[in-house]
C-alpha cells in the first residue's frame, strides 16, 4: 500500500488524538520526545505583537507564542502517554538550548524523518 499525497479530514483530525514521537540527535546521543497536535481550542492564548512593535519585539513575542505551543503539545502527548514522556514542562528549561531548538524544529517545522507514531503502542 503506498501513501497518498493529499490529507483527508479525518486523518487530519485524528492528528490531534495521536501521540506522535520524534527524536533529536545531540553529542551522538538520541533523545526520544513524544508531542501530539492541538486542536485550534488548545491553543496558547497569548497577545500578538502590534504592528507598530520593533522587529525585535515581534520577534520577541512570536518565540514566546512557539515556546508555548511545544510545552502544549508535549503536555497533551504526556497526558495521553504517561509511559513515553521523557521532557515535561518542568525539566524544559533545564535541557540544553541546543537540545530545545532541534525539538522545536522537529514539532514546529512539520517533522522528520525520524518521527513516528506510537499509536499501537500505547493502545
Amino acid at each position: 500500500m503506498t501513501k497518498s499525497e493529499t490529507w483527508n479530514i479525518d486523518e487530519l483530525i485524528a492528528l490531534t488524538e495521536t501521540v506522535q514521537t520524534g527524536e533529536v540527535e545531540y553529542q551522538e546521543k538520541k533523545l526520544l520526545f513524544q508531542y501530539c497536535e492541538l486542536t485550534e481550542g488548545e491553543e496558547p492564548k497569548l497577545e500578538m505583537p502590534l504592528d507598530s512593535a520593533s522587529e525585535e519585539e515581534k520577534n520577541e513575542v512570536y518565540a514566546k507564542v512557539g515556546l508555548s505551543r511545544i510545552k502544549a503539545m508535549v503536555n497533551k502527548a504526556n497526558k495521553k502517554n504517561p509511559e513515553g514522556a521523557s521532557i515535561t514542562v518542568e525539566n524544559w528549561d533545564k535541557i540544553p538550548s541546543s537540545v530545545r531548538w532541534g525539538i522545536s524544529q522537529a514539532v514546529l517545522g512539520g517533522g522528520s524523518p525520524s518521527f513516528r507514531n506510537v499509536d499501537d503502542e500505547i493502545a
